[in-house]
């Protein structure tokens, strides 16, 4: 026996008369609609509110406490923002939770949204990486000077998206993160020495002794010069108008421009007034003139005189 089909339950018209609306809302519950409602909306509004103070207070507490252990002020706020900011979504959830919105379907629709918003921000993303990677490995810190993809200057400030560096003639330089984590970072002031190179080149009539002592008396005589490493001079190249030596001098860090800059012009004075010669890079030119069977020009028109005794012209 065959039961009958069930049919399915048909919705009420929606008012459109002024009048047929009204007789609706008078007939909703509004005190069961209050206590169902209310006390969800009013808890998840104290939820927000005491979950936002919390953070706030977490977040600036673990930024104190950084502080203390004397970490990177860069570090330090990197982890404030990004603690409040994970708290901050915990609330919410929670908030929205209270209200009866599931956490699963939330989450699901969290998750599809920000892998849309991933896929279309996605050199953004790399940004944001590479700022956590240059925050937390700290290859450079706010005020050294770094060459970094291809450019050299002081580092103002890291941030999350970018990079700000300041150039020795103040320039300011905004860099992408991911600009910088791809390439190579030279750090010229992580270390508290530095050493400097100076070249210069003596002719090969010059005793290179005498050249070798001068340079190291004008080194071990200059008061940034460290002691240790002792100041050398080596030979590097046989060029063709000189001998290349190179004067190594070790100085600090902060002294270094400094230091090569007195080096450089007391090594152009010692030498020349040692009477050792810098020579500049020059060719000489030997000019032969002969006729086609290589008889000397001078021969020809030595001849050409003997026999007419006018001065012949060269075939």
């Amino acid at each position: 026996m065959s039961t009958p089909a069930k049919t399915p339950p048909v919705l009420p018209d929606i008012p459109t008369e002024p009048a047929a609306f009204m007789q609706e809302l008078r007939g909703i519950d509004w005190l069961q609609l209050l206590e169902t409602w209310g006390l969800k909306l009013l808890a998840a509004v104290v939820i927000f509110l005491v979950g936002m103070w919390l953070a706030k207070r977490l977040s600036a507490g673990l930024e104190r406490v950084l502080g203390r252990t004397h970490a990177d002020a860069t570090l330090g706020g990197f982890l404030r923002r990004a603690s409040y900011a994970a708290m901050m979504v915990l609330v919410i959830i929670t908030a929205l939770t209270s209200l009866g919105v599931n956490p699963t379907s939330m989450l699901a629709v969290l998750g599809a949204a920000g892998l849309a918003v991933g896929l279309a921000l996605k050199d953004s993303l790399s940004n944001i990486a590479s700022g956590v990677m240059l925050i937390v490995l700290r290859p450079f810190r706010d005020g050294d000077y770094v060459q970094a993809a291809g450019l050299e200057g002081i580092i103002e400030e890291v941030r999350i998206f970018q990079t700000r560096m300041r150039t020795l003639d103040n320039r300011l330089i905004v860099l992408p993160n991911s600009l910088i984590t791809t390439a190579p970072i030279i750090n010229f002031t992580a270390k508290p020495h530095r050493r400097i190179d100076i070249p210069v080149g003596v002719g090969y009539d010059d005793d290179l002794k005498q050249a070798k002592a001068v340079l190291l008396k004008l080194a071990n005589d200059h008061p940034l010069v460290l002691d240790e490493p002792a100041p050398s001079v080596i030979v590097s190249k046989l060029s063709e108008s000189s001998v290349d030596l190179i004067l190594l001098a070790w100085t600090k860090t902060k002294d270094f421009g400094e230091t090569r800059s007195d080096l450089t012009e007391a090594v152009r004075t010692e030498i020349i007034g040692n009477g050792l010669n810098i020579p500049y890079p020059q060719r000489d030119l030997h000019v032969y003139h002969h006729n086609g069977d290589g008889t000397p020009l001078t021969d020809i028109i030595t001849k050409g005189v003997a026999d007419d005794g006018d001065v012949a012209k060269p075939a």
